[in-house]
């Protein structure tokens, strides 16, 4: 049996768990994660002291403590998606303004959706796929572990979702391009130089941020729509869409990239703790 064949199974008899025992271990979790492994602890504490040097390190602290507390949260929910019906799905990610998304298709134009690694991004794309019945991409960039990576996309196209790897992204989207869908790209990763050069200001540094948003959707035309998934309480979201591009023709220079990325940073920076502080978003710096 393959090894990620034994980790779907292993993944699925925990999905089968109720969300109250998911979440009893989600809160043994924190204390591990937090007090005794200090998972990536200075990493975190590194990023939020360079996001925010104007706050004070109690402040810092709060949010530090507040993303640990979440952070198994989202591993455990990710982990129900194994398993979750429909039902819960939509009782657990409100989808809102989802006009935004109904008028371009009715036009016949697939949709360029942009999110982040914020909020449950993983019950954002079961959300998406069972909300409409037009196909529904989802570009990612694959995991390094093999295993993890088949085990995770056989979750994450349980309601149809077609999984596309970065780099297959545009042939796979020109492939749709008389029928309506939506491609989602969660947008704040970093990438290699190889894949861009260009660096914003994002959370008072100098960060690079990929650029094929803006490609894709001026090669395609289709309008750009944020989705912006809040918590609401523990276990319950909401997906707000917001269309930020309705003609990219006419977005002169990078100002795509920088529009959906500005919407990015004011979402954390109102609510930091929802953000995967944990991730070496900062590893790369300009050329000088």
């Amino acid at each position: 049996m393959r090894k990620s064949s034994v980790l779907s199974f292993f993944i699925y008899l925990l999905s089968l768990l109720p969300f109250w025992a998911l979440y009893l271990l989600s809160d043994v979790g924190y204390l591990l994660l937090y007090y005794v492994v200090g998972y990536r602890r200075a990493v975190v504490r590194q990023n939020l002291k360079n996001a925010f040097p104007e706050k004070s390190i109690k402040e810092r602290t709060q949010i530090e403590r507040k993303f640990y507390r979440f952070l198994p949260d989202l591993i455990v929910e990710a982990i129900k998606m194994r398993s979750i019906s429909p039902k819960d799905v939509a009782k657990r990610m409100r989808l809102e303004q989802t006009e935004e998304l109904e008028r371009h298709f009715r036009a016949g134009k697939g949709v360029i959706a942009v999110t982040a690694h914020y909020g449950n991004w993983e019950l954002g794309i079961h959300a998406i796929s069972l909300f409409t019945s037009n196909p529904a991409l989802i570009i990612y960039k694959p995991l390094r572990n093999k295993s993890f990576d088949i085990a995770f996309n056989g979750i994450r196209s349980r309601f149809g979702a077609v999984m596309v790897p970065m780099k297959q992204t545009l042939r796979k989207i020109v492939a749709y391009r008389h029928q309506p869908h939506i491609s989602v790209f969660v947008a704040d990763q970093t990438p290699s130089r190889r894949d861009s050069e260009y660096f914003i200001r994002f959370l008072n540094q100098d960060t690079p941020v990929y650029t094929g948003v803006e490609k894709i959707a001026k090669t395609t035309g289709f309008p750009v729509v944020f989705c912006h998934i809040d918590r609401v309480t523990r276990g319950h979201y909401c997906c707000t869409f917001n269309t930020l591009v309705e003609v990219p023709a006419e977005v002169p220079g990078h100002g795509i990239t920088d529009i959906h990325n500005s919407v990015t940073e004011d979402i954390i920076r109102r609510k930091p703790e929802l953000w995967l502080w944990s991730h070496r978003r900062w590893k790369r710096k300009p050329k000088r």
